[in-house]
């Protein structure tokens, strides 16, 4: 959904009116975010979103009715071009996990402060992935095997061709890859991508 020229539209769901007024007051002191809808819980939320379609959705993952991770697979599955940032009251480290694989772009604290959850916002509406917040080291399956041998070599100090050299792959689909890459690991290039990756435990 387009709002103003260069605003992000988002979109807010929480069953705790107090916290969802909280973002939505910060949203509304920003310029650069419009407030589209808010709701209460998840099928009220999976409803708007699906009519309004905005950029970004900041959904609570624990909601009466559909919880948010079933929110977000049910606008992957509809083709809802929503990118979702979930909010939790406890961070729980196989819920985080599984919001990563899922593809939501953030995990964040409700003890996050406003500024927190506006970057996280911004991020995710220009296809940025935040860092997961409490989890230090993300499953491998959040990288498919080609992708981890392309990040392995990236590792070993490899150039792109050098790379497509040795997996037997065009020079574009390993910049396929590398971008695939950057993208779960919500970093802008191979450097960050191989920081991040240590960091995460996705490298022996």
């Amino acid at each position: 959904m387009s709002g103003a020229p260069d605003r992000v539209t988002v979109y807010v769901a929480d069953d705790h009116p107090v916290y969802r007024e909280g973002v939505a007051l910060a949203l509304r002191g920003r310029p650069e975010f419009e407030l589209v809808g808010e709701g209460a819980n998840g099928r009220a939320a999976l409803q708007d979103l699906r009519t309004l379609q905005p950029d970004v959705a900041v959904l609570d993952v624990r909601m009466p009715g559909l919880d948010g991770h079933a929110v977000l697979r049910a606008l992957q599955r509809d083709g809802v071009p929503t990118r979702v940032v979930f909010v939790s009251a406890t961070i729980d480290d196989d819920a985080e996990r599984e919001a990563v694989e899922l593809g939501a772009t953030a995990y964040l604290s409700k003890e996050s402060t406003r500024e927190r959850i506006c970057e996280a916002i911004a991020a995710a509406a220009r296809g940025d992935r935040v860092a997961a917040g409490r989890v230090s080291a993300a499953p491998r399956s959040l990288l498919s095997p080609r992708e981890q041998e392309v990040l392995r070599l990236t590792a070993d100090g490899l150039s792109g061709p050098a790379i497509g050299r040795e997996l037997h792959l065009s020079p574009e689909t390993v910049k396929t890859h590398l971008k695939s890459i950057y993208d779960k690991l919500g970093v802008g290039d191979r450097a960050a991508a191989v920081a991040e990756a240590m960091r995460r435990g996705l490298l022996d």
